[in-house]
């Protein structure tokens, strides 16, 4: 299994579901990302890709769930002349899958999780959003961590 992919899936959940308020059990069922082969036959999902799907779900539902305290740390960490309408989309669910991950999968070492999402956000987000990223996930993982910067 692909957690890259997985986060990936992650991301593209909690991004549908913040720009459509669509149900999130209904995104999670995932049907937007059906393969087909070359004859349009649908393709029933590997192995891995069913465990890239859960793993996905667990961040996007987790997320979800625990929003407002994910919020209301991205909101402490912005600048006194940044608010969250401002912040761009893709960066927001980029961020908000990172930490839910950070703060609540205690399996996930930081380092990895803002890696990928530096990486995520240099795939899916506009140019200099992944810096952003970046240096607002090493400040919460210095402050969760204790560490001076």
């Amino acid at each position: 299994m692909s957690r890259r992919k997985g986060r990936i899936l992650a991301f593209q959940a909690v991004y549908s579901w913040d720009v459509s308020r669509e149900n999130l059990d209904s995104i999670l069922n995932f049907s937007w990302i059906q393969k087909e082969d070359e004859n349009r036959n649908p393709k029933l999902p590997s192995e891995a890709e069913k465990q890239e799907r859960l793993f996905a779900g667990l961040i996007a539902s987790g997320t979800v769930e625990h929003i407002d305290e994910i919020d209301e740390i991205i909101k402490s960490h912005l600048s006194p002349s940044w608010t969250m309408e401002r912040l761009n989309k893709v960066s927001l669910a980029v961020l908000r899958i990172s930490i839910y991950e950070m703060q609540f999968q205690k399996e996930s070492r930081p380092e990895i999780v803002i890696d990928e999402a530096v990486n995520i956000a240099k795939e899916f987000g506009s140019d200099d959003s992944y810096k952003f990223i970046n240096a607002m996930l090493d400040r919460i993982k210095k402050e969760k961590n204790g560490e001076n910067e």
